[in-house]
């Protein structure tokens, strides 16, 4: 009787096992396919000489060798990619929450508001960065021209190494409405009565706002953190047109570009991945930095996930 019941025990765990990994299947198999199979693969081409025609042939540590050592492009797209996440991501997270807590105490032409600050995320990012490209022409650029009428010193934008990434973040800024709706929900779903009790307390709009509101958001917080140090990390049609329409390279296809301009101040690293694999045809070196890259947003989120503590407040 007792192997029988063993047996059985067996059996059944084993029928559940297999019904899991059925239900399981559809993730499992999307799971192996685009993510396990490219990310293994990657890392195989990564110690390979191929250039996407003859077969791949192992070359050892040469490539990264040359990434870390020799490659010119490398370290400026690091630091370039490492200033948009700190500096473009906390700047979008602290207006974006600025914008939900404006809008969400405005009591009339509320909608109005709402619909003005979420139109410019909508606009396609090509058609928005030749937009500002052209609003913030260094010679003929309304912006520019505004400022010196009224004394302000005009920057050079896209056209200077010092601000082409300040104005990358104002672009970023300026299409602000996806967080805003994010926060705003947010905001509207804290308990009335908690601000209603802080206030018969005597607090002040700081107070309430440090003790009641980010404490009951710190959830949206951390993941409008998390989220946009990925996509910072994945950064590249913004900078790569703004650099190529400052340049006045606007030219059709075959017309080769070095990404980067004014003096790689716009370089990122999806851009170098692009130019080595898809330009030079040197997909083992792209691999290496494509791997970099990986394992960057990786660390980079499990930081913030580790330290959401002192993110978002200890009470969260």
């Amino acid at each position: 009787m007792t192997g029988t019941r063993v047996h059985t025990l067996r059996t059944k765990h084993r029928r559940a096992a297999l019904r899991t990994a059925a239900f399981m299947s559809p993730w499992l198999i999307g799971f192996a396919v685009f993510f396990a199979y490219p990310l293994l693969s990657t890392v195989y081409f990564s110690f390979t000489r191929y250039d996407g025609f003859r077969p791949p042939v192992l070359n050892g540590l040469d490539n990264w060798s040359y990434v870390f050592s020799d490659y010119p492009m490398f370290w400026p797209a690091m630091r370039n990619t490492l200033w948009l996440v700190v500096v473009m991501v906390s700047c979008r997270v602290v207006f974006g929450l600025g914008v939900g807590l404006l809008v969400t105490r405005i009591k009339t032409g509320a909608g109005v508001f709402r619909t003005l600050f979420y139109l410019p995320c909508l606009a396609p990012p090509v058609a928005a960065t030749l937009a500002f490209v052209f609003l913030l022409n260094p010679g003929t650029g309304p912006v520019n021209t505004l400022l010196s009428e009224v004394g302000l010193p005009a920057p050079g934008w896209f056209t200077d190494a010092d601000w082409s990434k300040p104005a990358l973040t104002a672009l970023a800024l300026w299409g602000i409405g996806d967080l805003m709706v994010v926060f705003m929900a947010a905001l509207l779903d804290v308990p009335k009565e908690q601000y209603e009790a802080a206030e018969l307390d005597g607090a002040g709009a700081w107070a309430r706002l440090r003790h009641i509101t980010l404490p009951n958001i710190s959830p949206i917080i951390l993941f409008a953190v998390v989220t946009g140090v990925i996509q910072a990390m994945q950064y590249y049609t913004q900078p790569l047109v703004a650099g190529k329409v400052a340049a006045g390279v606007i030219g059709g296809s075959g017309q080769q570009f070095e990404p980067g301009y004014p003096d790689k101040s716009t370089l990122t690293l999806p851009q170098v991945v692009y130019n080595l694999g898809f330009q030079r045809f040197d997909y083992g070196t792209a691999c290496v930095v494509a791997l970099v890259l990986f394992a960057l947003s990786m660390a980079c989120t499990a930081l913030l996930m580790r330290r959401r503590g002192g993110l978002i407040g200890a009470d969260a």
